[in-house]
């Protein structure tokens, strides 16, 4: 076995922040089972993005490259993915848990007689992987069974990636054996879950507002708020499925998931659905009436108040400390 193994994903010619979520989780099970880390980019002149992968602290860069790989295609990644693994039989492969990702990874496993693990968002000794299940209300353990590759998809937010160490790993290239014949469907436009106005998943500082704020007259106060901050504005669910904000502004389980530096919650009780979105946040803030809300469990500061003093307080004060 070759150590631990993490697939790349590459957009315009860019790595996007999940692939370095799941380098973050590839090198910190290489860590823990003494193994090295390497990345694999699939495509067709990745030599950018290859180039930007080269800059991490990891084993060794490979490019899967082929005219066939670009656009994408679940045949064309599968035949070529397939034969690099078998070429260098990885203990580990590790995966962004994208659309991509979910629409072709789960048939690699099978052409391995393997199992995939998906939406991993930690792991403990053995290894042993955990998942969340019914959106987030249980945990499922998983462990791997004897000695063959074990192939996993790491969820948005649930490692860091901005601490990253730096390196030079040398680049290589694997031109796998493709056919024309072999590609039965061609991709059209990518899938979007939203046509997003902004992608929440890539702010460094949120303020996001729940039911709390009890009509949409009182937005305003938030967005202004948001706006003292520089930060994006979301919601919780009440909120948008109210139509007060844009479905794209949504964060959970049925929403985006962030993993922001700060993240402030304003008038946000806590649901599990919407913790599952933002446990990747750095600090989270909240700010509520009710003292027993669940927010304050996974908040790092909490303000027990009425939002509608608080807030204006708060925004005083920034306005105060930008003079």
């Amino acid at each position: 076995m070759s150590g631990v193994w993490v697939v790349l994903e590459e957009r315009a010619g860019r790595i996007g922040r999940i692939s370095w979520e799941a380098v973050a989780a590839g090198q910190a099970l290489a860590q823990q089972l003494g193994l090295t880390v390497s990345a694999v980019i699939p495509g067709a002149q990745t030599e950018t993005p290859a180039a930007e992968a080269a800059t991490k602290a990891i084993n060794k860069v490979v490019r899967l490259d082929h005219a066939l790989l670009s656009p994408y295609t679940p045949d064309g990644f599968l035949g070529a993915l397939e034969q690099f693994f078998r070429a260098v039989q990885p203990g580990y492969v590790v995966f962004p848990h994208t659309y991509q990702v979910r629409d072709y990874a789960p048939a690699l496993a099978a052409r391995f007689g393997q199992a995939f693990i998906g939406d991993v968002t930690g792991f403990a000794d053995g290894p042993v992987f955990h998942r969340q299940l019914l959106q987030g209300r249980l945990t499922g353990t998983y462990r791997p069974a004897g000695n063959e590759t074990c192939f996993l998809s790491v969820q948005s937010g649930a490692f860091r990636a901005d601490q990253l160490a730096a390196g030079s790993p040398p680049v290589e290239v694997f031109t796998p054996a493709l056919e024309a014949t072999q590609i039965r469907t061609w991709s059209s436009t990518p899938f979007r879950a939203a046509a997003q106005t902004v992608d929440l998943s890539t702010a460094p500082v949120i303020v996001s507002v729940g039911r709390g704020i009890k009509e949409a007259d009182n937005l305003p106060l938030i967005q202004e708020l948001a706006k003292a901050l520089g930060a994006e504005l979301a919601a919780s669910r009440p909120i948008c499925d109210n139509g007060w904000l844009p479905i794209e502004r949504q964060v959970g389980s049925s929403g985006q998931t962030v993993a922001p530096k700060l993240y402030v919650a304003v008038g946000i009780s806590g649901a599990i659905q919407h913790l599952v979105g933002i446990k990747g946040s750095q600090c989270i803030v909240a700010i509520n009436k009710d003292p027993d809300a669940p927010i304050f469990e996974a908040a790092d500061y909490g303000i027990v108040g009425d939002l509608f003093e608080v807030v204006p307080a708060l925004i005083d004060a920034l306005k105060a400390s930008a003079t």
